[in-house]
């Protein structure tokens, strides 16, 4: 009992300090307020309703105690938000002016300094929350998330004038957060990435993807942006990674931003030298896995370059056997996405280029089958009769030779 009216004790001196010390800082602030008055000839900015912010010197910085919100409510610390009427902040259509940069959001790292010298002890670095908040000295925290560099300076030099006298700030980006773009479309691996900030362009996250399909049409690839203040309402662009390709535009591989989507095109019958060139871009794996079986020397599963054509994958798995192999039935057989499976017939001809119709280029996973000809299904009919024979006659004249002797 004694102790607990003692630990009691302790609190309510510990709420008469706080009390005081927000006295103080209402009367340090009120008697700012008059001075900025004289100054600049504005009016004192709305009193916050309530308990007035208490602050209290920690070290060689500047700790805030929350204050209440509303007084006849509970206490709660308020989260300032951008465009709201707290403190007189920037309407929102002065922040969406600058709209279609760097938009801030949980994990960058952002400097804050003031060109007052006498506000150095608020300066510092400031990260950006899970809940897309930072906290600042004085303010508390504040909503920074989805605004650009510009707009949050703006945004923090607003609410930093109810507090200094030259609330000319600067911000600037230290370590920015990964971006997360989603890519679909004709990449071998559709899904959600996370990309370095200073690397995330279109052929970057293309290439995370796994690289293009052989029906992709990289002269079609939307990119899809939500702008800011524009809830429901998705900015779509088109690129041509093409022209990127064949002439180096770079405008058309512009740093994506977070959220952003990547949709590449298809083209259902895609012309064979334009892949075959596309296979030895970097928008393509360097190699893919192809499984040739049947009557070849060395068969099995190979991994080969990425732009690898039929003839090319029969080679690589030691040519055809002589006599065996019907070169005139060479199976391609191909899984789709949905499961299903394509089978085509081709004939060897290896003074052929890359064509659809003779000499079609390879994808991830194709399969190719050289089957056997009629000599070579003969030939192994004659064995699996002739080899029974051929052992019970071993075994007659091994009988036969024991018998003697």
């Amino acid at each position: 009992m004694i102790r607990a009216l003692s630990q009691g004790k302790e609190a309510v001196n510990s709420c008469i300090y706080v009390l005081n010390k927000g006295r103080i800082c209402g009367q340090l602030m009120r008697e700012r307020g008059s001075l900025l008055q004289k100054r600049t000839g504005r009016p004192r900015s709305r009193r916050l309703p309530g308990l007035v912010l208490a602050a209290a010197v920690i070290g060689q910085g500047l700790a805030l105690i929350p204050a209440a919100a509303a007084s006849s409510g509970p206490l709660l610390a308020a989260v300032r938000a951008p465009g709201l009427s707290q403190g007189g902040g920037p309407s929102r259509a002065a922040l969406a002016a600058q709209a279609d940069l760097y938009r801030l959001g949980p994990g960058d790292g952002l400097s804050l300094s003031f060109l007052d010298p006498s506000a150095s002890m608020v300066s510092g670095a400031v990260t950006i929350l899970a809940d897309g908040t930072a906290t600042l000295a004085l303010l508390g925290s504040v909503q920074l998330t989805g605004l650009t560099i510009g707009q949050a300076r703006v945004w923090l030099r607003d609410l930093y004038g109810e507090y200094l006298l030259r609330p000319d700030l600067t911000l600037s980006l230290l370590t920015p957060r990964p971006v997360k773009v989603t890519v679909l479309g004709e990449v071998e691996k559709p899904g959600l990435y996370s990309l370095a900030t200073i690397s995330a362009t279109p052929v970057s996250a293309i290439q995370a993807a796994g690289g293009i399909t052989l029906n992709a049409d990289v002269r079609k690839v939307s990119l899809q942006r939500q702008p800011l203040g524009r809830s429901g309402r998705v900015a779509e662009s088109e690129l041509n990674l093409g022209a990127l390709l064949q002439s180096g535009d770079q405008r058309q591989n512009p740093l994506l931003f977070d959220g952003d989507t990547l949709v590449v095109g298809r083209i259902d019958k895609p012309v064979p030298e334009e892949i075959f060139a596309l296979g030895a871009s970097n928008l393509r794996p360097s190699t893919v896995s192809i499984n040739v079986v049947g009557e070849v020397k060395a068969p099995g599963r190979l991994a080969l370059p990425a732009n690898i054509t039929l003839s090319e994958a029969i080679l690589a798995a030691g040519g055809t056997t002589p006599w065996r192999a019907k070169t005139n039935e060479i199976e391609l057989v191909r899984m789709n996405r949905d499961g299903t499976s394509t089978r085509e017939i081709f004939t060897l001809n290896y003074s052929k280029g890359v064509s659809n119709a003779y000499n079609p280029p390879l994808k991830e996973g194709d399969t190719v089958i050289v089957n056997r000809s009629a000599y070579g299904a003969g030939i192994d009919a004659i064995n699996q009769v002739l080899a029974p024979l051929t052992s019970v006659g071993n075994l007659y004249y091994l009988y036969r030779n024991y018998t003697r002797y």
